[in-house]
């Protein structure tokens, strides 16, 4: 078990798993740690989904069929260009980190970067997702998704501190519907992400860099 402050500076997104399961009491274990997440009135809005063995192959089966057919049914939003200013070239060092630096695709090389994203459908070959949900609550939506982050990265903290390793993935919830339809979630409830998980892969170049932040300078003023 990691230390606090290790646990903070180690977690890393994971984009390449062995496909050793975790066991059910490992699993509960980590849930366990994240339902003491903080959330607004003590609502704890979260509803989470975890797919694992044949579950899991019939969700990679329907999200691969649906990517490659363009047929997306978000229930949320995100456009990373949208993002101008100081934050354009932290996304963009993002994509560099991810395509040429974990992969090794170059910039030009757009017919490179299929593969990598198509990786996205498995999870990266993690043998888990957790699919979370959010209850649909009219013009309180962006609260809730906050104590949806907060749940989140208790989740991957618990993994990292465990011994495992666990990646967010907004691409998921691109298949909302289907998603839905497969664990039989009621339509009430919203598909935020997924997160894929499970034993890291410490062999493969994806897991070997770390993905730095911005100086606390360029996020924080102290007022005294």
């Amino acid at each position: 078990m990691l230390d606090f402050e290790t646990t903070v500076k180690t977690r890393q997104s994971i984009r390449k798993f062995l496909p050793t399961e975790m066991t059910e009491a490992e699993i509960k274990q980590i849930l366990a740690d994240a339902q003491n997440a903080p959330s607004a009135c003590n609502t704890q809005p979260w509803l989470v989904h975890i797919a694992s063995g044949e579950t899991l192959q019939r969700l990679h089966k329907i999200i691969g069929e649906r990517f490659r057919e363009g047929k997306f049914s978000p229930d949320f939003e995100f456009d990373q260009s949208k993002f101008t200013g100081i934050y354009e070239p932290r996304w963009r060092n993002q994509y560099a980190h991810v395509f040429t630096t974990s992969f090794g695709v170059p910039r030009e090389d757009k017919a490179g970067r299929q593969p990598v994203i198509e990786q996205n459908i498995t999870g990266y070959g993690a043998a888990h997702m957790a699919f979370l949900f959010m209850p649909s609550v009219d013009n309180h939506d962006v609260n809730i998704a906050a104590d949806m982050g907060m749940y989140s990265q208790t989740f991957l903290l618990s993994l990292t501190a465990r011994g495992f390793g666990g990646i967010p993935m907004l691409f998921l919830g691109l298949f909302a519907d289907d998603i839905r339809r497969e664990l039989g979630v009621s339509d009430e409830y919203k598909l935020l992400h997924g997160i894929a998980f499970g034993y890291p892969d410490w062999e493969a170049q994806q897991n070997k860099t770390h993905l730095g932040r911005v100086p606390i300078e360029e996020s924080a003023v102290l007022h005294w």
